[in-house]
């Protein structure tokens, strides 16, 4: 059993494991950071590596959002260090806390220099624990503008904006009955924010009509190449 400190530290450590860097190292005695966007994420694998490189490293980036908030949190011992102000109980608290922390990890990785990935798929991971069914409706959104647009980036930046309102919809438009949506709901619009935060390059780069297309057919054909970043 582990104080909620602790678990917040291993949170972030699981968080902080650099995956993409440890796979591009393995796969193509590469660092990832050297190539494509220069991104240590899963979006960058699949553009340097491939499809199964790349949904490899998202597939374990989202498990340190659920590793964190599914079991790290399940080994929280007594009551919180605080008073409980929110609709939730105090395991739901510690594990929105511990998943935080993840994220945070990943984002600003202890492993490599505090850079990172963007922490879309930690908070994927981390959100399925909690919300699922705003994140299967986030993540259709992300399908649906990266199939049209063949953006990876707008996809993700829909998807982070989805998740919140998807919230608010089904709450206020369908009246279906949310456990603490008053707190959930700025939750994950600080969550979005966040994620926001960390594509503000790529926001740049559509704006400015830069940002790299990838379409889901040529990722699927393709087996990865080298190119550096400029």
């Amino acid at each position: 059993m582990l104080s909620i400190g602790l678990i917040v530290v291993l949170s972030y450590l699981i968080g902080s494991f650099p995956t993409s860097i440890i796979v591009a190292r393995k796969a193509r005695g590469i660092d990832i950071r050297q190539y494509g966007s220069g991104n240590a994420g899963g979006t960058n694998v699949l553009r340097v590596l491939g499809w199964k490189a790349g949904v490899f490293v998202i597939l374990m980036d989202m498990a340190k959002g659920l590793i964190a908030t599914m079991v790290l949190a399940r080994l929280m011992y007594g009551p919180i260090p605080f008073e409980n102000r929110t609709p939730f109980d105090d395991f739901t608290v510690v594990q929105i806390i511990a998943g935080c922390a993840a994220i945070l990890g990943h984002v600003w990785t202890l492993f490599a220099g505090f850079k990172g990935g963007k922490g879309i798929a930690t908070a994927g991971g981390m959100l399925l624990g909690i919300a699922p069914i705003e994140v299967a409706v986030a993540f259709g959104v992300f399908l649906i503008v990266f199939v049209l647009s063949q953006y990876v980036s707008l996809g993700s930046l829909s998807a982070a904006v989805a998740f919140p309102l998807t919230m608010f919809f089904r709450e206020n438009v369908f009246m279906v009955e949310i456990e603490g949506y008053h707190t959930l709901i700025f939750f994950s619009i600080g969550i979005s924010l966040l994620i926001v935060f960390t594509h503000r390059a790529n926001i740049k780069r559509l704006i400015a009509g830069t940002e790299n297309r990838m379409s889901a057919a040529r990722l699927l054909g393709r087996k990865g190449n080298t190119a550096r970043a400029v």
